[in-house]
């Protein structure tokens, strides 16, 4: 599992990324990878996105179960 938690995580910090990126510099990091323009979108941007949500609800579902399985349960609690 932590396999998953780790595809989750990096694909969590590409979304986070390209947000902010959108935010700050109107710049789409995923369109642009794609050759895309701003604001387009294809079906294999669709499915980076897709992947980034899926990838958020993944963690927000299972964020006690991953902090037990890489041992920040018990770091978290002796401070």
């Amino acid at each position: 599992m932590k396999t998953i938690d780790v595809i989750a995580a990096v694909l969590l910090v590409i979304g986070g990324l390209n947000w902010g990126l959108v935010g700050v510099a109107h710049f789409d990091l995923v369109a642009t990878l794609l050759g895309m323009k701003f604001g387009e979108t294809s079906n294999l941007s669709s499915a980076v996105y897709t992947l980034v949500g899926l990838s958020a609800l993944y963690q927000a579902a299972s964020f006690k179960a991953i902090q037990r399985r890489w041992g920040l349960d018990s770091a978290l609690a002796a401070r």
